[in-house]
């Protein structure tokens, strides 16, 4: 089963547009691992055992794992996710952004050390930065189109006057995202979630393409605008699916030895609020 199909089953299965991010940070774990890097890997996974039947995927962010030196417990994570939720794919958040044989070898570390589903990539190098990931039958690949941050205004929002139409820059990667860039159906796009405006603009341009959401949540993004301006589906079958990843709001819900329960709990409430937005 290829990333796609899993995404779908998972979303079908679980009920569910939720996708939990893995982020961890030491300093903000509860009371009984605090400031322990050495402890990222029960944290995370404690996580996953709580949430695996709410979500339609995991993100683990890479960089919260390699600032201490805890890829090994990467490694340890991505086995115990597919051990505990082999239904749930895992999208390894890492924005890679390189060409040639830099690229094949990010390529490597997410598919072939850690067993990703799917990878985050930055395009902003053109073609050749992202076709070395789409060697991997079966593998998916998220481009950053629209970015939550105010600072994406910098570049993605401007105009290409070389380009028939000078579309703006994000629209641009939309375009070919959905288009020469596909070639094995294996793409989609990462579009925040603090403009609602630009999720439908990105969906009308890539009306079939996968749209990973981050920024609802402690990021402020609005969760049922989010879903209304990028889901769309018939009977309740999606043909345009969104991820909506929540991460801090999920994973720091207590600082208490109920942080998984609480975990649980602000997952549960994420997930029904995104289902309930749905358009009809």
């Amino acid at each position: 089963m290829n990333f796609f199909d899993m995404l779908s089953a998972a979303e079908r299965q679980n009920g569910s547009m939720l996708c939990v991010g893995l982020d961890p940070e030491p300093t903000k774990f509860p009371d009984r691992y605090k400031g322990d890097a050495n402890k990222i890997y029960d944290f995370c996974a404690a996580i996953v055992d709580a949430t695996a039947d709410l979500v339609s995927s995991f993100k683990p962010q890479i960089a919260y794992f390699a600032a201490h030196r805890a890829e090994g417990q990467l490694e340890r994570l991505m086995e115990h996710i597919r051990r505990v939720a082999p239904h749930v794919p895992i999208i390894l958040d890492a924005k890679r952004g390189d060409i040639g044989s830099t690229a094949e070898q990010y390529a490597k570390e997410a598919f072939e050390r850690y067993g990703a589903d799917a990878v985050t990539l930055s395009p902003f190098m053109g073609w050749d930065s992202v076709a070395p990931y789409l060697k991997y039958e079966g593998k998916g690949a998220f481009l950053l189109c629209r970015t939550s941050n105010p600072g994406g205004d910098d570049l993605q929002n401007q105009r290409l006057a070389s380009v028939e139409g000078q579309p703006l820059l994000y629209e641009h990667v939309a375009r070919l995202a959905q288009g020469p860039w596909n070639l094995n159906g294996q793409l989609g796009l990462v579009v925040g979630a603090t403009y609602p405006a630009e999720i439908e603009r990105v969906r009308a341009i890539a009306p079939t393409l996968p749209l990973l959401i981050p920024g609802v949540g402690a990021q402020g993004g609005d969760a049922a605008a989010t879903v209304q301006a990028g889901w769309r589906g018939q009977g309740g079958v999606s043909t345009g699916t969104v991820i909506v990843n929540s991460s801090r709001a999920v994973l720091y819900a207590s600082s208490g030895d109920d942080f998984e329960a609480a975990a649980r709990r602000v997952a549960l409430q994420t997930r029904d609020q995104l289902q309930a937005a749905k358009p009809q």
